[in-house]
């Protein structure tokens, strides 16, 4: 049984409607929250692994706006064209294509390896008003204090390419290896939101097509970073940053955040990599106050 979010009164009081759009020869399924009509569009990417529901606890608190929040292709319910290789440049190309066909000129955000790939895409020319980058990847993966996490994991998923595929595809879904990722990126010391950050990574976390699709965007998401692409982004930029992020230490993010021609800086305490879990009324406050939407009455 699934542990209840403690977001789900908000939830519930959000209209969504699951849709479907033909992109680069597949079929991209995203979601729509909040009404169309709203003065903001927001296209919202998630991370590595995940699926649109890792950042449903943010757009809670952003009943305002109207968000877009696809599948990206090879997760969830978005499956992946057969024979393409999910590089980088594949997945800038995916989300380029998929705004131009559902939100041409849309706000533009990203979550970890969702930052990177908004990144390269707004660097690459893809057409928005802001960037909004929560939790982003700020610095090379294999490099600072937790290079050797980032090299146990590079080996992991390289052991999980090479062995027979029902062995490789069991690893990489293995349960147990997907709690401890859970533990040490959970932060907070509330058990019943330790709870729900757990039964999330147990229910969305292993929803990858196939270990091809998954070995492609692990190695796009630590062979590139947000840094490569701040200097080419001329649109205001939000970064949402955690002050105990142990992929993008902090001191990383400050630095980061004056690469861009408009960067603004939001750090919060006491949360790490999970911002969209753990906090996700303060990243949406950061988000508000950045798009300029007033918050709605008796929310």
């Amino acid at each position: 049984m699934s542990v209840p979010s403690p977001y789900s009164d908000r939830l519930r009081r959000l209209p969504v409607e699951r849709r479907e759009v033909e992109v680069r020869e597949g079929t991209t399924v995203y979601w729509e929250y909040g009404s169309a009509d709203a003065e903001v569009t927001v296209i919202a990417v998630h991370g590595f692994r995940g699926d649109h529901h890792g950042l449903e606890s943010v757009l809670a608190f952003l009943p305002e706006a109207h968000v877009i929040a696809p599948d990206l292709p090879g997760f969830g319910e978005t499956a992946p064209v057969p024979g393409r290789a999910y590089d980088l440049a594949e997945y800038v190309a995916w989300l380029t294509e998929f705004a131009a066909a559902v939100a041409p000129g849309a706000v533009i955000l990203g979550h970890s390896f969702g930052s990177i790939v908004t990144s390269a895409a707004v660097a690459g020319g893809l057409e928005t008003p802001r960037l909004i980058l929560i939790n982003p990847i700020g610095a090379p993966a294999l490099e600072g204090p937790k290079g050797i996490m980032t090299r146990l994991a590079v080996m992991y998923y390289a052991l999980g390419a090479r062995l027979p595929e029902k062995l490789g595809t069991a690893l990489l879904r293995n349960r147990l290896i997907v709690r401890v990722m859970s533990i040490t990126m959970a932060k907070t010391s509330d058990r019943e939101l330790r709870r729900f950050i757990h039964d999330q990574h147990d229910t969305y976390f292993s929803r990858f097509a196939d270990r091809d699709v998954l070995r492609d965007a692990f190695v796009a998401s630590v062979s590139h970073d947000v840094s490569e692409f701040a200097a080419a982004i001329d649109v205001p930029t939000l970064l949402v940053a955690a002050q105990r992020d142990d992929i993008t230490p902090i001191e990383v993010e400050r630095e980061l955040v004056t690469r861009f021609d408009d960067g603004t800086l939001v750090e919060i305490a006491h949360v790490g990599h999970l911002i969209h879990y753990e906090t996700p009324a303060e990243a949406a406050g950061a988000i508000r106050r950045f798009l300029r939407i007033p918050a709605a009455r008796g929310r």
